[in-house]
């Protein structure tokens, strides 16, 4: 274990050392390391509402009340038709006033913006494996941080385990994410505003209103001249 922290340690004043302190271009590196939730079911589209709601809330406490009328899409997908019907209930049950016109009310709008990007795009987790070691007896090992490196953890079960990977959605990330703004507004001005991003299943792209288009495979067709007798 020493060993490896001291080859560690040696790398890595190796290439801080070569490192170039001029380049033509900014090096591209990645982000530190944030959550984004992916919606996979119909209560999931209800916490995201929720979440909305409380931050459109926050911003109308600043203004003087007036009546809300939510401006739905003339052809909702089932998304946001949902996201619409879950916003008149929590603003009604929050105790504020939705019309049914939009005549002296502020008004609500949403769009929802759908992004695709390159499938198989990696999905990190903690690295590590836990295996039996006797009845009742599992073993952690190889775990990379928040833990140091090549810990081995004999724990009761293999509950652990589960409880280090279970806040990750399963399978690759999806190539699918979707960006949810509501806006309220009058004639004149903006009053709220509200901007939120989440992963989609790619399965269900259909209920976020985004419809892949079928490529036919082209027809090979090949024509014979057929000569007859002379």
């Amino acid at each position: 274990m020493a060993l490896k922290i001291t080859l560690a340690v040696a790398a890595g004043l190796l290439f801080t050392g070569c490192a170039a302190r001029y380049t033509p271009v900014p090096q591209a590196s990645n982000f530190a390391v944030t959550k984004q939730p992916k919606l996979q079911a119909a209560y999931h589209w209800a916490v995201v509402t929720d979440h909305i709601e409380k931050g459109l809330l926050a911003e109308l406490k600043k203004h003087p009340a007036r009546p809300l009328y939510i401006n739905e899409p003339m052809q909702p997908s089932p998304f946001q038709r949902a996201l619409s019907t879950q916003l008149l209930t929590s603003l009604v049950n929050d105790g504020y006033t939705v019309s049914k016109s939009p005549a002296g009310s502020l008004k609500i709008d949403m769009d929802i913006q759908a992004v695709t990007f390159s499938a198989d795009r990696p999905q990190y987790r903690y690295r590590g494996e836990h295996s039996a070691l006797a009845g009742g007896v599992w073993v952690l090992s190889e775990i990379d941080p928040p833990l140091t490196l090549g810990i081995a953890a004999a724990v009761g079960a293999h509950d652990a385990y589960t409880w280090f990977n279970d806040q990750f959605a399963p399978g690759a990330t999806p190539k699918t994410e979707i960006i949810v703004t509501l806006s309220v507004s009058d004639q004149y001005r903006f009053v709220a505003r509200n901007t939120s991003a989440y992963y989609v299943a790619d399965t269900d792209r259909a209920l976020y209103g985004i419809i892949d288009k079928v490529v036919e495979e082209p027809v090979l067709t090949k024509v014979f001249k057929v000569r007859g007798d002379r």
